[in-house]
């Protein structure tokens, strides 16, 4: 695997940033257009989402994002993929309940022409901490 150059990772980390950012906005338009046409959004649970099916849940209020934090261990290209290794830690409500995540997290990102775009996620809830 290629490591990716300062330029590629900032250009990641960045569009992973706004990603997130229009989710908690409730910037479902901007979201959508960060996305692959093809997305696979897995949830925490393991259910899957398309990108229609997800962004009709956050336009109907199932999936309201409160706070998220993300931070990156790792951003690796492969070609025109990029695979950024990282966590996803949020609070939100699904119908109607509060929930806390706490996520290790894989959100890979290909490149189509000089635009990045969002194709798929797959969260794995930590463990909780050892008292």
């Amino acid at each position: 695997m290629d490591n990716a150059t300062a330029a590629e990772k900032n250009m990641i980390e960045a569009l992973e940033a706004q990603r997130y950012q229009s989710i908690v906005d409730g910037d479902y338009d901007t979201f959508e257009g960060l996305c692959h046409q093809n997305l696979v959004y897995t949830h925490s649970r393991g259910d899957r989402d398309t990108l229609q099916s997800y962004l009709n849940k956050l336009r109907k209020g199932f999936y309201k994002y409160h706070r998220i934090d993300h931070p990156i261990d790792d951003i690796l290209l492969v070609g025109d993929t990029a695979l950024v290794l990282g966590q996803m830690n949020a609070d939100l409500t699904v119908n109607g309940t509060e929930k806390t995540l706490a996520n290790n997290a894989l959100s890979v990102w290909v490149k189509t022409g000089e635009t990045w775009k969002f194709l798929a996620y797959q969260p794995t809830p930590r463990p909780p901490a050892a008292a």
